[in-house]
């Protein structure tokens, strides 16, 4: 009997190039869909540090280089994000973006759900107050 090969999300979606599209396209939309103002508002003015830091964490947690730990540490994504107060409509504007740049980005229906169950539960891990 074969062994099976195990491939990284990180390299079904297309590794980098696809990462590096996804990220930007999610803050496209974070930046310019009004449906999500509230998530944006919580972000500075200039994405640039905020998409490079998500590009990091992304490609380590699609099974990518750790590129986010080499360079920050271990992510403690909640204790980072506490100083942002995050309630259901930043979480759900949050998941919105991300599923269009999703949609957007990657063609695999199976990939796309792949990621999204995942993301959508850390979403919900990463609320910090009650509305």
């Amino acid at each position: 009997m074969a062994e099976q090969e195990t491939i990284s999300l990180y390299d079904a979606v297309g590794g980098d190039p696809t990462v590096k599209a996804l990220v930007s396209r999610f803050y496209q939309l974070m930046d310019t869909l009004p449906e999500a103002a509230r998530c944006r508002a919580l972000h500075p003015a200039d994405l640039s540090g905020s998409e490079a830091k998500f590009y990091d964490y992304l490609t380590g947690w699609l099974g990518g280089p750790p590129v986010y730990v080499e360079k920050h540490g271990h992510p403690m994504l909640r204790r980072r994000h506490f100083v942002a107060p995050i309630g259901a409509a930043e979480r759900d504007e949050w998941l919105l973006c991300f599923q269009r740049a999703l949609d957007d980005i990657v063609s695999s229906a199976k990939l796309r759900a792949i990621i999204l169950e995942p993301v959508t539960r850390l979403a919900h891990h990463m609320q910090n107050r009650e509305d």
